[in-house]
């Protein structure tokens, strides 16, 4: 499958914001000297850029494949993250021609968003309904069952699938779903009066305060966190590594091998972060200020939970385990030694799950960028993730009233080991050993 390559600026952002975006990159532009091709830090092999989120392809958040649901990334072409056409090439290719230096086209990933999803059954949701995107099917169930208050019972382990196609095969788990999807029992009229709307707000993906309920007492507030819901609803699944059997050289196999798949989980994160509460309803200059500042954090952080359970490996994928002989002879043992610090300290907190997708989105939002255009609105961003974790560590760890700030005290060692990764990866781009994709080249130059 062959990819554009990276058109330069221009005429391709019409509107306002993508050009005072994309300024900086325009060869002469009076932006960072990163702006074009001869003044960046590093110089890369051309590779594929990053294409616009295809709005009409559905997204899939519970599928096990390991495209984690974000296979088409062009209007274009689709992209899939394990699909060979996103993975590095040995030699050159792509083209890259008429000596363009823009920055990645990763803003088009930003700015279109794909179609909203059932949370329940995955069919595409035709609105917001008793407060989650879900469709007409997984509504009227839902709004039957309560109005008819109907008891379902699991014939098998209350573990059934609930996909579009199975959601008819067992109610009591799709009726669990609903609800740990945040279907709200009191937003159903229990009157059967057809026509009128519900007395609560749905937010505008302005904030982290998802739903704001007026007439209904304080005692009715759920338990439910919905932040940390959405979250566990949209981690993608990870991706499988896919190396190269025809490299003789395990080290140079595995390092290459290693850079494929973390640019095609780059290319997955931008995707995902999209779907992190609040984060849509930043300017587009600030979403990418986060994700240049943030994102080796996040990657960095999937592998290290990944590896919760390992005690001598770091586990980058399901098929590409690294023990400390593997990494020392790749050129990877300070980076080993970095993560495994990292990895020991979560280890002894015993992460949950709800944790570990918290901390990736808030090491995403804890941000030192300096170019923020609006400071006031992500800083909200940031407080209504740690709300989110203060929340639930109050329900889930009442004995341990301290765990949050551990948590939190545990980010400077994450954006430690980030820089460590940034700083070996750099390095072996400058030794020339391993190619490397245009984006994840960018993404580093922007960390420098």
């Amino acid at each position: 499958m062959e990819l554009s390559d990276i058109s330069c600026v221009g005429d391709s952002f019409a509107g306002q914001q993508h050009a005072l975006l994309l300024k900086a990159a325009a060869p002469g532009g009076s932006g960072s000297p990163r702006g074009s091709a001869s003044n960046s830090k590093l110089r890369c092999c051309p590779s594929p850029p990053l294409p616009g989120l295809d709005p009409s392809t559905p997204f899939s958040p519970g599928c096990t494949s390991d495209s984690s649901g974000y296979s088409a990334f062009s209007r274009r072409h689709s992209v899939d993250p394990d699909s060979p056409g996103s993975s590095s090439s040995g030699g050159g290719g792509g083209g890259g021609g008429g000596g363009c230096g823009a920055a990645p086209d990763y803003g088009s990933a930003l700015s279109s968003g794909p179609k909203r999803l059932c949370l329940v059954c995955g069919d595409m949701a035709s609105g917001y309904h008793y407060g989650v995107a879900s469709c007409e099917a997984c509504k009227a169930f839902f709004k039957r069952t309560i109005q008819g208050n109907i008891e379902y019972s699991c014939p098998v382990t209350n573990e059934c699938e609930i996909t579009k196609r199975r959601r008819k095969s067992c109610q009591a788990c799709r009726f669990q779903k609903c609800l740990r999807a945040g279907m709200m029992k009191e937003g159903v009229r229990m009157d059967r009066v057809r026509g009128g709307r519900q007395k609560y707000k749905r937010r505008v993906d302005s904030g982290l305060s998802l739903y704001i309920r007026v007439p209904y007492p304080p005692q009715v507030k759920s338990t439910r966190n919905k932040v940390i819901t959405q979250l566990l609803v949209m981690e993608p699944a990870p991706l499988s590594a896919m190396p190269d059997a025809s490299i003789i050289d395990s080290d140079l196999r595995n390092l290459m091998t290693l850079c494929d798949l973390l640019n095609r989980e780059l290319l997955v994160m931008i995707g995902w972060a999209k779907h992190i509460p609040g984060f849509s309803a930043l300017s587009l200059v600030d979403q990418m200020a986060l994700l240049q500042s943030g994102w080796m954090e996040t990657l960095v952080l999937s592998v290290v939970s990944r590896s919760l359970g390992c005690s001598e490996e770091l586990l980058f994928s399901g098929n590409l385990r690294l023990d400390k002989a593997q990494c020392r002879t790749a050129g990877l043992l300070d980076l080993y030694l970095a993560m495994q610090h990292l990895l020991s300290k979560y280890q002894q907190m015993n992460l949950s799950q709800e944790e570990v997708v918290t901390l990736k989105a808030m090491a995403l939002a804890n941000s030192d960028a300096s170019s923020l255009e609006n400071a006031e609105a992500v800083q909200q961003f940031q407080d209504g993730l740690h709300e989110a974790l203060q929340e639930y560590e109050s329900s889930q760890h009442p004995n341990e009233p301290h765990r949050v700030g551990k948590l939190l005290m545990s980010l400077p060692l994450l954006r430690q080991t980030a820089n460590h990764a940034v700083d070996t990866f750099c390095r072996l781009h400058l030794e020339g050993r391993v190619p490397m994709h245009k984006l994840f080249l960018e993404m580093l130059d922007a960390k420098m």
